[in-house]
């Protein structure tokens, strides 16, 4: 097993970022949403307003359906949020990311954190799809790719 640091820059291998990137993009092209990864060493505060911070940092909400999603990972405190747009819990509802957020669990407890990733990266496409599909008019928002 991988030794991490807490360092986000460093935290995932350059591989393990360009595996990510590609389930993003894999993921985006079954919706309109759009996926966006955060690594922080230590969330300022509690978890969800620095993810809700963070979220509109990286414009998200300013998709045009109001349909993005943010994985955040607070690797200091070992915590993880998954964040929705309005639009996402308005079609969706308040429970939408437990199974998904279960299993990046399982898979961030096993220490595999980039297959935790793409495992909520791809489930969340899956997701998403079916309340926001593709359709020929979309274009990508938001770049496919892990923020630090």
């Amino acid at each position: 097993m991988v030794e991490r640091k807490e360092n986000p820059k460093s935290f995932l291998s350059k591989d393990e970022k360009a595996v990510v990137a590609e389930a993003i993009r894999q993921a985006e092209a079954q919706t309109s949403g759009e996926i966006c990864i955060y690594l922080e060493r230590k969330a300022r505060g509690n978890l969800m307003p620095a993810a809700r911070k963070t979220f509109e940092k990286l414009g998200m909400s300013r998709t045009q359906k109001r349909n993005g999603v943010l994985i955040y990972l607070s690797l200091k405190t070992h915590e993880f949020a998954i964040l929705g747009d309005t639009g996402i819990y308005k079609a969706a509802g308040e429970g939408f990311w437990k199974s998904t957020a279960a299993k990046m669990q399982a898979e961030f407890g096993a220490g595999n954190f980039a297959g935790g990733l793409v495992a909520g990266i791809l489930e969340a496409g899956e997701k998403l799809a079916h309340y926001f599909p593709r359709d020929p008019s979309d274009r990508n928002e938001l770049p496919d790719r892990v923020y630090e």
